[in-house]
């Protein structure tokens, strides 16, 4: 414990100390040529001469001008001269002093009063603070071993006081003066001991880092010396050794020689061997020292690792090849059928000697595009089994380099192939499967344009004779089946798409989606969560409801991953005691265990609840990037004393479907009375019409007759009917005109539990590519005119009832 005069008792003057601090029990020699310290001391010796002691002076720690609030009262020792033979005084620290007021006194001196601390530890030493005394004394040692001051060890070891154990360390140098301020000011022995012991473990660790980082480097620099020497002394002892045989005095003829073994052995084209053994003539003229060196070695590796005339057998068994097929794919018939008419093509060319036309092999290029999820990278595995042949995936997502795809030149440091040639090297045959994944996400900048790099490459009159930047020879591409997968076909060049056979997967039936769950997705997932089939099954009912009413999707990702959280739901439950296994999960059961579900059909929701419910929505299909998808038309007409005319349409639409709405408008105002609608109120009023999902760009002209039915709906008063949904472009004269996307259209209409759809009149031979169990549960409404339209969509009109038109606010 400290405790503190209640008075001021003391009259001293000032020696200050700059950048310095002075603790209790030390004692340092001062300068007296500073005229502060002289003025200081001859104060303390001239009031000394009147009492009995050693002068005595106040040290205080003046730190950018600014005095300490604590001091330390000194007693100056001696008199004399310092070593480099300058006046100096001995002075030695007692006891810590709050400083007061300034005062007079003899002398130049700055006078001021203090007040003496005390400070007491109990005795005995309580338990901690004896734990704390060995520790910093282990501390003390430690540092002080480390520096060779083995005389000052025995003298902090003989220290027992726990305040001057602790101001013992203001003779440390690596302590800052604010550390040191920090000691001074700290009254209370015990926390002051603790507060130098922390500070000393720091400094401790700090230099251990230190140490490491400087043993590390010496290291380092030790083996390089030590390699360098080596390598050296290997060289001069070969040079003896050649010497001594009469050989030639290249350092890399052996290695030279060697590359050129090699390429004589190894099965290489004849212009491609040539190539090599020329690049093999340079590399025995250039020296160790030539960077050329280590470029043609790079080079004659990749060209001897390269499988020139490695092929794998292609298996012919076309009943096995789709049943491979079918097994690990459910749906996606076009693609099964499109692989099995190339192989069963090749079959027949190989079986009549047709196997190579023109240097040319019997390759495919095909781009399967459609949205996300519906397997068309799981595909390029499957198409590679059923072929028996290797699979590479090549990610083009992102790639914006053209030497990406064409390789870097041989110039450059760290040149590399380009992937194509990477991936031939990875399969290890020259006819490999390679997936060229996501290639209309392939983007261009100043580095070139890698998608113009690929009409080479997928050109199956061209890629025969591919040339790599790096390679720079021949390499025939015309036997590699290359699957490009797509998302959007428009993203994709238009001199692109023209090279590849674009097969459209446009999602899965609900039907079709059921199967892969049972035969594909739970096997897996049922892995993944540690279960077994005989511990949870899930039955067909639980599995339609989750593909219908948890998830909306052309693809099956969100329905794998609903699976996966049911599976872990459950296992969490039986770990936590909650659920006996086995269990089968019902469709009763989906709710206790993903909560409710968040595709409910328009159709099974309240009709107060339902978007169709007041006139002026109508609903319509679109394609979006992720499959077809429902849209609404929200149509408003405002009130007649904003004078606010005109038409305003809201929801983020490109030029297309503006126009669109225009000639809706436009068909409305001037064939109104046909129709029987009250159109003078769209002379005075304004009309809005609104798309939700206003964050999604939307485009094209396949919206008109649905903004026609909405715009009708709103005029008359008549709900549009909630089961109907459609499609179609509209003219200003009411001509129902085709539009593209009738399959995803559909199948999205099925999935949002729609039963009737109005689609134009020469859209119908789309409707063959529909599956047939879709149509089957679809009412189609093939029309030609916008008259059709309205007499299939709007509901019979409420005799009596007036229309009621909402009004925008």
């Amino acid at each position: 414990m400290a405790t503190e005069s209640t008075a001021f008792t003391l009259v001293l003057p000032v020696l200050p100390l700059d950048d310095e601090v002075v603790l209790p029990g030390m004692v340092v020699p001062l300068d007296l040529s500073d005229a502060e310290v002289r003025a200081a001391v001859e104060a303390a010796q001239a009031a000394a001469r009147s009492a009995p002691g050693k002068p005595q002076v106040l040290l205080v720690p003046r730190i950018d001008g600014t005095y300490a609030r604590t001091g330390v009262l000194g007693t100056v020792e001696q008199v004399g001269r310092l070593a480099d033979g300058d006046p100096g005084a001995l002075i030695r620290g007692r006891s810590r002093v709050r400083i007061g007021a300034g005062t007079t006194g003899p002398g130049a001196a700055l006078w001021v009063e203090g007040a003496r601390i005390e400070e007491s530890v109990p005795e005995p030493l309580p338990g901690q603070v004896a734990d704390l005394v060995k520790e910093y004394k282990a501390l003390a040692t430690n540092w002080l071993k480390k520096r060779g001051a083995w005389q000052v060890v025995d003298r902090v070891q003989a220290i027992e006081d726990v305040a001057a154990l602790a101001d013992n360390s203001g003779y440390s140098p690596f302590l800052t003066t604010e550390q040191k301020v920090e000691l001074l000011e700290t009254a209370d022995p015990v926390v002051r001991l603790r507060l130098a012991a922390q500070q000393l473990r720091d400094h401790l660790a700090e230099q251990d880092v230190a140490e490491t980082i400087a043993k590390d480097v010496q290291e380092g620099v030790d083996k390089q010396q030590r390699e360098f020497l080596l390598r050296r002394q290997l060289e001069a002892v070969r040079k003896e050794l050649r010497e001594l045989n009469g050989e030639s005095s290249k350092d890399s003829a052996e290695e030279s020689d060697d590359y050129r073994a090699r390429v004589e052995a190894a099965d290489l084209p004849e212009k491609v061997r040539e190539a090599a053994l020329k690049e093999v003539d340079k590399l025995e003229r250039s020296s160790d020292q030539s960077p050329e060196g280590s470029w043609i070695r790079t080079w004659l590796d990749t060209v001897l690792e390269l499988p020139w005339n490695e092929r794998t057998e292609d298996a012919y068994d076309i009943q096995g090849a789709k049943a491979v097929l079918d097994a690990e794919h459910a749906g996606l018939e076009d693609v099964k059928a499109r692989i099995t008419e190339y192989l069963a093509v090749r079959k027949r060319r190989g079986e009549r000697g047709l196997g190579v036309i023109g240097g040319r092999r019997g390759g495919a290029v095909l781009a399967l595009v459609g949205p996300p999820g519906v397997g068309k990278t799981s595909l390029g595995e499957s198409v590679a089994h059923a072929m028996g042949r290797k699979f590479v995936r090549v990610a083009l997502g992102g790639v914006r380099d053209e030497a990406e795809i064409r390789g870097h030149r041989r110039t450059y440091v760290g040149a590399l192939p380009g992937r194509i040639v990477r991936a031939v090297k990875e399969a290890g045959s020259m006819n490999p499967v390679v997936l060229l994944d996501e290639i209309d996400k392939v983007g261009s900048d100043f580095r070139g344009d890698p998608a113009a790099a690929l009409l080479e490459v997928l050109d199956p009159a061209q890629n025969h004779t591919f040339r790599d930047h790096y390679l720079e020879v021949e390499l025939d591409l015309s036997d590699v089946v290359f699957l490009a997968t797509a998302n959007v076909l428009e993203a994709i060049p238009e001199a692109l798409a023209d090279r590849m056979e674009i097969v459209r997967l446009d999602g899965y039936t609900e039907d079709e989606k059921v199967v892969i769950a049972r035969d594909h997705l739970l096997p897996r997932q049922l892995e993944r969560a540690g279960l077994n089939a005989d511990e949870v099954t899930v039955d067909e009912g639980a599995l339609r409801k989750l593909a219908g009413e948890y998830t909306r999707e052309a693809g099956v990702r969100t329905l794998e991953r609903s699976i996966a959280r049911l599976l872990r739901k459950v296992a969490a439950q039986h770990e936590l005691g909650e659920r006996e296994l086995p269990f089968t999960v019902r469709d009763e059961d989906l709710r206790g265990l993903l909560g409710r579900p968040h595709h409910v059909p328009e159709s099974a929701q309240d009709p107060a609840e339902r978007r169709t419910s007041v006139p002026g929505v109508a609903t319509g299909l679109a394609v979006t990037g992720a499959g077809g998808d429902v849209l609404f038309v929200e149509a408003s007409l405002a009130d007649p004393e904003t004078g606010a005319a005109g038409l305003t349409l809201t929801g983020q639409l490109g030029d297309v479907m503006k126009e669109s709405a225009q000639i809706a408008l436009s068909f409305l105002r001037s064939h109104g009375a046909e129709l029987e609608l009250p159109v003078a109120d769209l002379k005075d009023r304004g009309v809005h019409i609104h798309f939700p999902a206003g964050a999604v760009p939307k485009d094209g002209p396949s919206a008109g007759i649905t903004m026609t039915t909405a715009l009708a709906s709103l005029l008359s008063g008549r709900l549009v009917r909630t089961d109907v949904a459609m499609t179609g472009e509209v003219s200003l004269t009411g001509r129902v005109l085709p539009i593209g996307g009738v399959k995803q259209k559909l199948l999205a209409a099925h999935r949002a539990g729609v039963t009737t759809v109005i689609i134009p009149k020469r859209n119908e031979p789309d409707l063959d590519d529909v599956p047939a169990e879709v149509l089957d549960r679809l009412d189609v409404h093939t029309v030609t005119d916008v008259r059709q339209v309205l007499e299939l969509a709007l509901a019979p009109a409420v005799r009596g009832a007036a229309p009621e038109v909402p009004v925008a606010a």
